[in-house]
């Protein structure tokens, strides 16, 4: 799929994904800088790895705007990717939307955090007692808090295919056992801290997904410094439940964007997942839904008024 990405005087396009575009700064001679980024999050939806033909309005400022608010209650657990996150930093035509980031190198992998049994998660733990290696007790049900928060990485595949499941051991085979471990217990750290902040708002956060990028280490020899990058805790990353109508034993009330996937699985879209085509256009009232659940996750975990 071509995506129409803004043209931004001043930068070059030079990626987007199912849900960013990525520009390079130009500099006095028309050359793209090589240490840095223009991050800019579109209202694109993806789901069952289509994007929809249907945005949702202001999706992309409540992604950029919640993701740096988490940054600054995560700089106790690691550094992030900001170069600036004020809006006079970056083009008008995409403010409130866009950050200067650095130009890192990306981790191959997805890094998650499962607090709650619930979505690809459930199905492994169905057919297999496990998720991406790691045995469970029998018995658990959708929407069971787990006896301790799980790391299940996947893969990054490529546009239009599912990323896959990896075990501990695949994941060492590579990147090596040391990052590995490192971005593992980044990942559990980020969802504890999420959960400690959000809970006391009234939302449980389910499982997160997160990216980590290498910066080199300062002195020969050292290790490279890990980076959080992308986004962090949004609807999009995460799932958001709130706490007080948690009931184990079916799919629970969302902030994410699990009303749409249920939406496209349902007898209304006449979608079928499985049949390679694209699904339909979202209808008005679950593009309204949508972004009002957006809105409200957004201000319910900040505490800010949205806009």
């Amino acid at each position: 799929m071509v995506f129409d990405a803004p043209v931004l005087p001043g930068y070059q396009h030079v990626y987007s994904g199912k849900v960013r575009d990525l520009y390079a700064p130009l500099g006095p001679g028309g050359e793209p800088a090589g240490d840095r980024l223009l991050l800019v999050a579109s209202d694109r939806m993806s789901a069952f790895d289509w994007i929809l033909d249907t945005p949702i309005p202001d999706k992309g400022t409540v992604l950029t705007q919640l993701s740096l608010w988490w940054f600054e209650q995560l700089e106790s657990v690691v550094p992030n990717h900001l170069l600036s996150s004020q809006v006079t930093d970056v083009p008008p035509e995409v403010a409130g939307r866009a950050v200067l980031v650095s130009k890192l190198e990306m981790v191959p992998v997805e890094s998650i955090a499962r607090a709650y049994l619930t979505g690809g998660g459930l199905e492994e733990y169905a057919r297999l007692g496990s998720i991406c290696g790691v045995a469970l007790p029998e018995g658990l049900v959708d929407g069971d808090r787990l006896p301790a928060p799980i790391f299940t990485p996947t893969t990054k595949a490529p546009f239009g295919q599912h990323d896959e499941s990896m075990t501990s051991g695949e994941v060492d085979a590579l990147i090596g056992e040391p990052l590995r471990l490192r971005i593992e217990d980044l990942t559990k750290r980020i969802l504890a801290r999420g959960n400690e902040i959000a809970s006391a708002r009234g939302i449980l956060i389910a499982d997160t997904k997160v990216e980590f990028g290498l910066v080199p280490g300062g002195d020969p020899g050292l290790e490279p410094g890990i980076v959080l990058a992308d986004e962090v805790l949004t609807p999009d990353s995460s799932r958001f439940w709130p706490a007080e109508e948690w009931e184990p034993g079916h799919p629970q009330v969302s902030y994410d964007k699990q009303y749409v996937r249920e939406w496209l699985t349902s007898p209304a879209s006449g979608w079928d997942r499985h049949s390679g085509e694209a699904p339909p256009p979202l209808p008005d009232e679950v593009v309204e839904r949508t972004r009002a659940k957006y809105v409200e996750a957004f201000e319910r975990i900040t505490g800010r008024a949205f806009g």
